[in-house]
């Protein structure tokens, strides 16, 4: 994954709001600087060895005057970490690759066994990690949908309990559900859901298919339209 180059006018979003998700590495650097010339093609090696765990962005000092001045830069190279829009760490001037690499790690997620088990997709490895991590969330959402691609919904539904609600774990469950009931239309999706349109101010049961046929309904524009329709309906 490349550097990006960030100005005054980006660093807000690409520094300050993306460590919000992912540690960035600050490089402030000059082209008239030697030891940045050094330095930069090392970090950019260790950053990208770890898959965008790790974001690199590199400040050009001379062109970007108040972007330098949120660090307080009195000499450059200057390299720093930022993690929930705060630094944690940083240091000045030209530096083996040994310590670049034990700076970067500190900042890159490690995996846990249960990760590494989730990662290899069957359902035994799968099984095995929520054994480790019961509330694994990747791990969850893999069992649950392998659950329901069988047809087990009941069991899909209560491992679903152990994680809090998300866009894919709302989805999964909706197809469980619909399942339960003898699945989704497959044809008129859209007849299905004006049918019940007219029963969810009073039918908690209509209620509940509808949403859950918005999760599966592939036309996200046409949910949105439906979603403001029952808004309509129950307030």
């Amino acid at each position: 994954m490349a550097a990006i180059d960030v100005t005054d006018a980006t660093f807000q979003a690409e520094v300050l709001e993306k460590s919000g998700t992912t540690p960035v590495v600050v490089d402030l650097w000059a082209p008239w600087c030697g030891p940045c010339r050094t330095l930069g093609p090392m970090i950019e090696k260790v950053v990208d060895e770890t898959q965008g765990k790790v974001v690199l962005v590199k400040i050009n000092v001379d062109d970007n005057p108040q972007a330098a001045a949120a660090f307080r830069v009195q000499s450059i190279p200057a390299v720093y970490a930022l993690k929930d829009h705060k630094v944690v760490d940083g240091f000045v001037g030209a530096q083996p690759e040994s310590v670049i690499r034990e700076f970067v790690a500190k900042l890159a997620p490690t995996k846990t066994p249960a990760d590494l088990l989730v990662e290899t997709g069957d359902e035994a490895s799968i099984r095995q990690a929520l054994d480790l991590e019961p509330g694994h969330e990747k791990g969850v959402l893999a069992l649950a949908q392998i659950l329901v691609d069988r047809g087990e919904n009941d069991d899909a539904l209560a491992l679903l309990a152990r994680i809090p609600e998300n866009e894919e774990s709302l989805r999964i469950a909706a197809q469980a559900r619909l399942n339960q009931k003898g699945g989704a239309p497959a044809a008129d999706v859209s007849g299905r859901l004006d049918e019940l349109l007219d029963k969810v101010r009073d039918d908690e049961d209509a209620r509940q298919e509808f949403r859950d046929l918005l999760e599966v309904l592939p036309d996200r524009e046409a949910a949105g339209r439906y979603r403001r329709a029952l808004a309509s309906r129950l307030f």
